[in-house]
C-alpha cells in the first residue's frame, strides 16, 4: 500500500432545507464511493462532531477526511472532473447548494502510533470504532516558530499524550503546497478508542505544562479545535441502504447510467445497483437489497454463464417474504463475461472466486453469511466455500459439477461458433450473443413443461432475452473458467457448511450432485427441485427458498 502523501479533509453544514436522508443517500452513495474508486485515494471516512450540540455554519456538524498518496493528483483529473459537469450529477450539484463546504488540502508532516493501532480501512475492522480529536493552529510569523512547535510535539506533548488510556495515533499534516497559500495551517489528528481518557488525569497534565502554555502564549496565533466520533467509513461499492428506504428519498442514477438508487417508494424493495472495477480492470455490476443495517448478513448470489442477475428475482422476493428473513441483505452481481470488460486476465473458476471477495472488500463485508450459486455460479460458491472459509461462513452449490466435464471445452466451442456465425448485434452496435444460440440454450435449461405454453413461458422469454444481448467477447472470454477445474481433493479435507442443490429435469446432474453431497468432508445435504431444470431459481423460486431458509438456520 502507497504511503499517505497528504489528507483532503472536508467540512459540511447540511441547511434546514436538506432532509438529512438525501443528504446520507448523497454522501454515503454517491460522493465518498465515486472518490474511493480513484487510485490515488487510499480510504475514506465520515466523522460527526461531539463536542457540541448545537451546530451552524462556523461550527459544521460533519467532517470527512481521505487519505491521498499522491496530493498532485488532487489538481489532475480525473479527481477534478468528479467537480463538474457532465462526470457531477445534477442531484450532487443541487446537493452541494444546500451544504457549506470547506474543503482544505493537507501535506503529510509525520506520525506517531501506539502498537494497539490498527488501520480502520481494513475490512476487518469494519464496525470498529474511534474518537478523533482535530487541532488546528495558525502560527506567528517566523520559521523558528515552526520548529518549535514541532520540537514540542515531538519532544513533550505526543509522547505524554501517548500516556492517555486509549491513545492510538496522531499524525500532523500542513497546508498542502497545492493550496498556494502563504499563511500555513497546521492540524494535528489525535486518534483514541471509544473508551479513553480524554478527560482524566493524563490528559490534563498533557495539555497543562509550562512548555505547553508557552506554545500558546507565543508560538499560537490561532487554535481550532474538534472532537469527533467515527460515523462512516467508505469503500468504492455504495451499500447504505438506511437513505432509499427513507421517506424522503428520491430515485437517482449517475450520468454514466451505472449507478442507481432505487426507494423503497418507487414499489418492491429499495435497492442499490452500481458496480466495482477489479485490479485488472474487470467491471462486475451489482444490486444490492435487503436490511438497511450496513451489519446485517449478507448472502451472495453468483449467476450462470449468459445471463443477469434478474435470474434470481423470484428466489429473491419469495426468499425476502419470509418474517425471518428480514434480517439479511442479498447482494448479487453479474459474472465476468456478461460483458465485454473482462479485465486482462484468462477467467478461471478461481478468479471468478476472488471477485466475489472484492466484492465484499467493496461493500466492507467481513465474513459474508453464505454464497449461492447456479452452474458456473454453483462451481464459483463450491471455489469461494473451499479457498475462503474466512470470508463464508456457508455455500450453496447448485447445478454443477466438482470437476469439468472432458468435453467442456469442444461443446462450448461449438456454441461460441454458433453465436459468431449469427453475428448479431445490440442496439449499440455490440457484437452479442443472439437468437439462435439463446435458443439453443434456453432449451437446454428448461423443462419441457415449463417452456411449451407453460406458466414459465413469459419468465423464460426474459431468460432468453438476457442470453441474446450478452456480449459475445464476453462470453469467450467468460466461458473459459468452465473448461478446467477439479475440486475434489480440496472437498474431501472440507470441514465448513455447505449443501448442494439441483434441478430433478436437468440431465445428469441430480447424480451427480449426489455424489458430490457424500463426497464433501463428511457429507452435506442435497436438495433435489422436483419439476425445475438446469436454474431452479428461475422455474421453482419458492422451493429453493425454503430451502434456503432452512439451510441458514441451521
Amino acid at each position: 500500500m502507497a504511503p499517505t502523501s497528504g489528507i483532503l479533509y472536508v467540512t459540511m453544514q447540511p441547511r434546514e432545507s436538506l432532509p438529512i436522508a438525501q443528504f446520507h443517500d448523497w454522501y454515503n452513495n454517491e460522493h465518498g464511493p465515486s472518490r474511493l474508486r480513484l487510485p490515488f485515494v487510499r480510504n475514506g471516512f465520515r466523522y460527526r462532531a461531539s463536542d457540541d450540540e448545537i451546530f451552524n455554519e462556523a461550527k459544521p456538524e460533519w467532517m470527512a477526511i481521505y487519505d491521498i498518496t499522491d496530493m498532485d493528483e488532487l489538481m489532475k483529473e480525473p479527481y477534478t472532473q468528479l467537480r463538474k459537469a457532465p462526470v457531477q450529477s445534477q442531484r450532487e450539484r443541487d446537493t452541494m447548494k444546500q451544504i457549506k463546504v470547506d474543503r482544505k488540502f493537507f501535506d503529510f508532516v509525520d506520525e506517531k502510533k501506539s502498537e494497539q493501532f490498527r488501520l480502520l480501512e481494513e475490512v476487518e475492522r469494519e464496525g470498529q470504532e474511534n474518537v478523533l480529536v482535530a487541532v488546528s493552529l495558525t502560527l506567528h510569523p517566523g520559521k523558528d516558530k515552526e520548529e518549535e512547535l514541532t520540537r514540542w510535539y515531538a519532544e513533550e506533548h505526543i509522547p505524554l499524550l501517548s500516556k492517555v488510556p486509549g491513545w492510538l495515533r496522531t499524525r500532523r499534516f500542513v497546508t498542502a503546497k497545492i493550496e498556494g497559500k502563504e499563511e500555513l495551517e497546521w492540524l494535528a489528528l489525535h486518534e483514541y478508542a471509544p473508551n479513553n481518557g480524554l478527560n482524566g488525569e493524563e490528559f490534563k497534565a498533557a495539555t497543562s505544562t509550562p512548555w505547553n502554555e508557552e506554545i500558546y502564549k507565543n508560538v499560537v496565533k490561532e487554535k481550532r479545535r474538534r472532537v469527533y466520533d467515527l460515523y462512516y467509513t467508505f469503500g468504492p461499492a455504495p451499500r447504505d441502504l438506511a437513505a432509499p428506504k427513507s421517506k424522503y428519498a428520491v430515485p437517482f442514477e449517475s450520468t454514466d447510467g451505472r449507478t442507481r438508487t432505487i426507494p423503497m417508494s418507487t414499489g418492491g424493495s429499495a435497492a442499490i445497483e452500481s458496480y466495482i472495477t477489479t485490479n485488472d480492470g474487470a467491471v462486475l455490476s451489482y444490486r444490492l437489497e435487503g436490511s438497511s443495517d450496513i451489519y446485517a448478513p449478507l448472502i451472495v448470489l453468483s449467476n450462470s454463464v449468459l445471463v443477469e442477475w434478474g435470474i434470481w428475482d423470484g428466489f429473491v422476493t419469495a426468499f425476502s417474504s419470509k418474517p425471518e428473513n428480514k434480517k439479511y441483505r442479498i447482494v448479487r452481481y453479474h459474472t465476468r463475461g456478461r460483458s465485454s470488460e473482462c479485465g486482462n486476465q484468462p477467467v478461471t473458476v478461481d478468479l471468478l472466486a476472488s471477485d466475489i471477495i472484492t466484492l465484499l472488500d467493496a461493500l466492507r463485508i467481513q465474513k459474508a453469511v453464505a454464497v449461492i450459486g447456479v452452474s458456473l455460479g454453483g462451481a464459483t460458491a463450491l471455489d469461494v466455500g473451499l479457498k475462503y472459509p474466512e470470508r463464508v461462513a456457508a455455500f450453496i452449490s447448485c447445478d454443477t459439477n466438482a470437476v469439468s466435464p472432458s468435453g467442456n471445452r469442444k461443446a462450448w466451442g461449438d456454441r461460441i461458433t454458433v453465436a459468431e456465425k449469427e453475428g448479431a448485434q445490440s442496439q449499440a452496435g455490440e457484437t452479442v450473443v443472439g437468437e439462435e444460440l439463446a435458443e439453443m440454450t434456453v432449451r437446454r435449461w428448461f423443462v419441457k413443461e415449463s417452456y411449451d405454453g407453460g406458466e414459465m413461458e413469459a419468465e423464460i422469454g426474459r431468460v432468453k432475452k438476457m442470453v441474446v444481448n450478452n456480449s459475445l467477447e464476453g462470453f469467450k472470454k467468460g466461458v473459459q473458467a468452465l473448461f478446467e477445474y477439479d475440486f475434489r481433493p480440496a472437498m474431501r479435507d472440507y470441514t465448513g457448511k455447505g449443501a448442494f442443490l439441483v434441478g430433478s429435469g436437468d440431465g445428469v446432474l441430480p447424480g451427480t450432485m449426489k455424489e458430490m453431497a457424500q463426497k464433501l468432508g463428511n457429507g452435506a445435504p442435497l436438495f433435489i427441485v422436483d419439476g425445475a431444470g438446469h436454474l431452479p431459481m428461475v422455474e421453482k423460486p419458492e422451493s429453493v427458498a425454503s430451502f434456503v431458509t432452512s439451510f441458514l438456520s441451521e
